[in-house]
């Protein structure tokens, strides 16, 4: 989806080469579980309800609605080229875990497609599809697989042009999905779009966690008060990083932090009630490696 896959991919790597042999285990346990899941959401909920995924997998539930072939016929001959692409641009790695991925996918989408759909409410489909496809993919992902050869493309463009990953990403979707619309009508189209949002925002959860995390930055001209207070109050620890003002040229200390969504606003209400002038900076953190991230003092 829009996810930063280089990001993904690079992660998941470093945490199997520190794991050895029982880190590949559980890397392709993870493939296949996940591969599972997402046959369940495409089988029994999106394609009996002409309901598409957009990327490699949408074209491949065309494929198979035309023909009549089984979808992991399509799902491997169109990821074949990306396949080749992925190999030169990002790694042998990526590439084995994404033919496990697609061939896991295709064997479960056989055996789960024998089992009678859940819902022929194409909304309540769309839905509850979206969440499981999501949550399949959001682990293939996790593992350093996929199953999409289209984000490939996007990052090569991403690289040639000023189009962003997302942006081509989309773009590429926009002519999937009116695909969707002229074979299966465009109710369904809509329906599809709907079911490609929530599995983006499922593999956002899979991949963040559900507890998101969030770095912070602040340059206050209380840095040592506050340090202590945001040790006490949220038990979290500080690093002070040496700064220098640069129009005063005066030295700062500008405190660093990492702490979890529901506690941002707590944070925040620290900060400002100590030094109403800080400056505050918060973004999001994908993934955590190395060091403790947890509460000093428990």
């Amino acid at each position: 989806m829009l996810y930063n896959r280089r990001e993904v991919i690079c992660l998941a790597d470093k945490k199997i080469q520190r794991g050895g042999t029982s880190a590949y285990v559980r890397k392709y346990l993870q493939l296949c579980i996940g591969a599972v899941i997402a046959a369940a959401g495409l089988e029994l909920f999106l394609i009996p309800n002409e309901v598409i995924d957009g990327g490699v997998v949408g074209l491949s539930i065309m494929a198979q609605y035309v023909t009549g072939l089984p979808l992991g016929v399509f799902l491997i001959a169109f990821n074949i080229p990306f396949l080749w692409l992925a190999y030169k641009q990002i790694g042998k790695d990526f590439v084995i875990a994404t033919i496990v991925a697609i061939c896991f996918l295709s064997v479960w989408s056989e055996v789960i497609g024998q089992y009678p759909q859940v819902t022929n409410d194409p909304f309540l489909a769309a839905i509850f599809g979206g969440i499981i496809d999501g949550i399949g993919v959001g682990l293939i992902m996790r593992a350093g697989g996929s199953l999409d050869g289209t984000e490939i493309v996007a990052i090569i463009v991403d690289k040639k042009t000023i189009w962003s990953v997302g942006e081509v990403v989309m773009f590429i979707n926009l002519f999937i999905l009116s695909g969707a619309g002229l074979l299966f009508g465009w109710d369904k189209a809509m329906y599809s779009l709907f079911a490609y949002f929530v599995i983006s925002k499922m593999i956002d959860v899979v991949i963040k966690g559900l507890d998101e995390m969030y770095a912070v930055m602040i340059v206050s001209n209380v840095p040592y008060e506050l340090t202590d207070e945001l040790n006490a109050k949220l038990g979290r620890g500080v690093t002070l990083l040496h700064g220098e003002g640069g129009y005063t040229r005066q030295s700062k200390e500008i405190l660093y932090c990492v702490v979890t969504r529901l506690e941002v606003d707590k944070l925040k209400r620290i900060v400002l009630d100590m030094d109403e002038h800080a400056f505050v900076t918060i973004y999001p953190v994908n993934d955590i490696v190395g060091g403790r991230f947890k509460k000093s003092g428990h």
